[in-house]
């Protein structure tokens, strides 16, 4: 997995409850907001977090070659959240 750096670096503090303040700059620029659903990976070089979006989604499609079922499941997840 390819990591592309900023050189404009942002920082934030962990909270007691583990939560982090991701930058409203960031915020703006990636399209977050409440409610979007990040995962994490664990690499060599440290902790990654992923935006889960449609294009995402789109991305992944087939890479498990479970037949969509994984598919399907992300999109059902993602439908249930726009209800909430």
């Amino acid at each position: 997995m390819h990591v592309e750096v900023s050189r404009q670096v942002e920082t934030s503090a962990v909270t007691a409850k583990g939560q982090v303040v991701i930058p409203s700059r960031l915020r703006r620029r990636y399209g977050i907001k409440k409610g979007t659903r990040v995962f994490f990976v664990e690499s060599g070089q440290g902790l990654i977090f992923r935006l889960i979006t449609n294009g995402y989604i789109a991305s992944i499609r087939g890479s498990l070659g479970s037949k969509g079922k994984a598919m399907r499941i992300l999109l059902r997840e993602k439908k249930r959240e726009r209800k909430v």
